[in-house]
């Protein structure tokens, strides 16, 4: 009942090629015998494959065909025996015995080599070049060449069946110009299996049951007691990998909509940003170890941009030499406009932030913004960094709010994130203060990671850029560092190295 059901089950083209099969086949003998094209015996062989009826086993084998110039020799015969065959007896000029047997200027320095290789020549100068036939030379008249022999075969022919004179005339074949050429062929052998043979022996036929069911065979009736199709449901199928988003994009969508959620809006900006941005209105000293070409991606061209408004610059500029206004000592060193200027690879998207800050008027204020953005540092690749990586950015400007307030927002981010084991110790950077790390507890390596840095923005930074001095927290969060765990990866390198059997089958970002 079993062996009736599968053949119950099986496609026309099943069939059409199931009584041709013997029991070892090779492909293209399976599509002359069916009289289909390639693309229908292979669905129906790899359809058969899949239901046990016989396996498909595939071998590269490299082929020796015959070039044009082998081709052309194959009827005419071989420049040398050409050349031979006209002198005979005699001894003629060259461009004689070149018209005679009929060979191009490049055939006639290849047969003068070969033959007086074999010392069958004999070549003298006398008002030109004149040749003629020696004693041995006189004998291969009668005698085959190997190259001859090696070219009446039937081709294609198989490099690894080839016998020792046929291997030798192959390789002085192999280099003259366009007489053989090799290459690798994939041939697929069709191996039946005991289940197939006992379906062969049962003598199917393409008709013996209906595959569609047609309106007109509903009008006429001619579908009643007829044998219709089975569909096998459980059939092992090859998978089918529908298109999906990068699982890093998915990622990085669930982040944002994390953030907005909690009430944040987004900032954006270009990945090119000034000095000035980047670093003097995050009150980072000119000399800072960090604005040096080992740490910072500098742009050539153009290297410089422009500054923004001069009120803005003031304020920057005089924070940076003697504090300014906000009661600081500041860095105390003259401040200059031009190295400000000089355009980067921003380094963090903390200048979303600096911008940001610097455009909000008083009816904005409490604001709350998040960003996710590539930044670039000269960083040396290793399992934990990446020369370019996405950062995740936040701010909360709010004169209510307070350091516990930025905990609550983190714990909350990396909470939504999977982390349930997460600690804020203190750190130092040059534009927080209180600053924070923050850590989590890797569960495959089993120790404890820095994923960002947080803090509450100093009063050099916001009192230049907004105008006055409140409480403004802020955090940049390496998002590389924050999404392996949640696809088993401990290598940050496997993010971006496209790997397609990775791609198809890592698990989906949760929603």
């Amino acid at each position: 009942m079993e062996l009736k059901n599968l053949i119950n089950t099986l496609h026309p083209l099943e069939r059409a090629v199931l009584p041709v099969l013997k029991d070892q086949m090779i492909f293209e003998d399976i599509v002359i015998a069916a009289k289909l094209k390639d693309i229908e015996v292979m669905r129906a062989l790899q359809w058969l494959s899949n239901k046990k009826v016989m396996s498909i086993k595939e071998e590269v084998n490299e082929i020796v065909e015959l070039d044009v110039n082998g081709l052309e020799y194959k009827k005419a015969g071989l420049p040398e025996r050409r050349f031979i065959m006209v002198l005979k007896d005699k001894e003629l000029n060259v461009d004689e015995a070149v018209k005679k047997a009929g060979l191009h200027k490049d055939e006639l320095n290849i047969c003068l080599g070969l033959l007086k290789r074999k010392a069958a020549l004999e070549i003298r100068k006398d008002r030109g070049l004149m040749v003629k036939l020696t004693e041995q030379g006189k004998k291969l008249m009668d005698q085959k060449f190997l190259e001859e022999s090696f070219i009446e075969k039937s081709f294609p022919l198989e490099t690894k069946d080839l016998k020792a004179e046929d291997r030798f005339a192959y390789d002085e074949l192999t280099k003259r110009k366009k007489i053989v050429r090799t290459e690798l062929r994939k041939t697929k052998s069709i191996i039946l299996t005991e289940l197939g043979k006992k379906i062969v022996a049962s003598k199917i036929n393409v008709g013996d049951v209906i595959d569609t069911l047609t309106p007109k065979m509903i009008k006429n009736g001619s579908w009643k007691n007829k044998s219709f199709r089975r569909y096998d449901i459980e059939i092992n199928v090859p998978s089918i990998n529908g298109g999906r988003r990068h699982f890093v994009n998915e990622a990085l969508e669930y982040v944002k909509k994390v953030w907005l959620e909690l009430g944040f809006k987004e900032m954006n900006g270009q990945m090119i940003q000034t000095s000035f941005w980047n670093f003097d209105a995050l009150f980072t000293a000119q000399d800072h170890p960090v604005r040096d070409m080992q740490d910072t991606f500098f742009i050539r061209n153009p290297g410089k941009g422009s500054l923004p408004e001069k009120k803005v610059v003031n304020e920057v500029k005089n924070t940076h030499e003697d504090g300014g206004t906000t009661g600081s000592l500041g860095w105390q060193y003259n401040w200059s406009d031009e190295e400000a200027k000089r355009n980067v690879l921003r380094t963090h998207t903390t200048v979303l932030s600096a911008k940001t800050i610097a455009s909000l008027k008083k009816e904005d204020i409490p604001a709350k913004y998040f960003s996710i953005g590539k930044c670039f540092r000269n960083e040396t690749l290793d399992w934990s960094h990446l020369f370019e990586f996405n950062q995740v950015e936040g701010i909360v400007v709010d004169p209510d709010a307070n350091f516990r307030h930025l905990l609550g927002y983190l714990k909350k981010f990396y909470e939504k994130m999977g982390y349930e084991q997460v600690r804020i110790r203190p750190a130092y950077f040059p534009y927080t203060e209180p600053s924070a790390e923050v850590e989590v507890l890797d569960p495959i390596r089993k120790e404890w990671i820095e994923l960002g840095g947080a803090g509450i923005f100093r009063p050099e930074v916001v009192k230049p850029l907004l105008g006055k001095d409140i409480p403004v927290l802020a955090w940049g969060l390496g998002f590389g560092r924050i999404v392996p765990k949640y696809y088993g990866i401990t290598d940050i390198r496997e993010l971006y190295k496209n790997d397609l059997k990775q791609l198809r089958e890592i698990r989906a970002w949760m929603k």
